[in-house]
């Protein structure tokens, strides 16, 4: 694990494979890539990394923007030296990987864009998630994050998983989560998605309540060329469905 500009980072595999770059969903660490990391590292060097105001990375005042995290991003594969890269996001993460596509796309080639929108939820539910972690603190909200990350049964089958899910949910900073909080409410780019030149996959979960498919299927169409997945899972469809995650995120910038 290593710290440069305050992103706490950690890159991982063959020196001489391509670089994917991996960005966490609201609430989690790098540790929520974990399902992936076997198969991903097979084929790429990885770099996965804590957004800001998350896991060990600085928690600078809120409220951040997507200039601020897509920001954050440039400035770590600079340092390290990294010119161009793939793309996954998932959730917030995607939507650091729209901006990206909109603002950098010299620096990728192609952008995984998971569980996720273009505008994602509404100001008033927003508003309302930051006022309730400001006033009572994360422990508040696991149980209702959780019952909309995960399916019903996924529980059942899998709760050591969900537990350490629950967890890094659990030990988000409430400063650094009300910050992303802020700047997922404010961005909006559901009209200049069309400007995306690179390559996109998008995937989507069927059970999806954060990100409905509805709100992937309008990146899909409107991103030209954009191929569309979904999945039977609700929103961390990465855990929830991982072999099938992996295989299309690796087919995808493999091919």
């Amino acid at each position: 694990m290593m710290t440069t500009g305050r992103i706490n980072y950690k890159l991982e595999g063959r020196e001489d494979a391509p670089v994917l770059v991996i960005s966490n969903s609201l609430g989690t660490t790098l540790e929520m890539w974990q399902p992936q990391m076997p198969a991903l590292l097979e084929h790429f060097r990885v770099l996965r990394y804590d957004t800001r105001g998350h896991g060990s990375s600085w928690v600078t005042p809120a409220p951040y923007s997507f200039a601020q995290l897509g920001g954050d991003v440039i400035a770590l594969m600079d340092e390290l030296g990294i010119q161009q890269a793939y793309f996954c996001g998932l959730s917030m993460g995607g939507m650091t990987g729209l901006w990206l596509g909109l603002h950098h796309p010299q620096r990728f080639l192609k952008l995984a864009l998971c569980n996720t929108g273009a505008k994602i939820g509404v100001l008033q539910t927003w508003n309302t998630r930051i006022d309730q972690v400001t006033r009572e603190g994360m422990e508040a909200i696991v149980p209702m994050v959780i019952d909309r990350w995960f399916t019903k049964s996924f529980q059942e089958k899998e709760p050591e998983n969900v537990k350490f899910v629950s967890d890094m949910l659990a030990s988000t900073d409430r400063i650094g989560y009300s910050g992303c909080c802020a700047a997922l409410r404010d961005l909006d780019v559901r009209e200049e998605i069309a400007g995306i030149s690179l390559p996109v996959m998008v995937i989507a979960g069927t059970h999806d309540q954060s990100t409905p498919p509805q709100d992937g299927k309008l990146i899909a169409e409107r991103v030209p060329g954009a191929r569309y997945v979904e999945l039977d899972a609700a929103h961390l469809s990465n855990w929830e469905q991982t072999d099938l995650f992996n295989r299309h995120v690796i087919e995808f910038f493999k091919g």
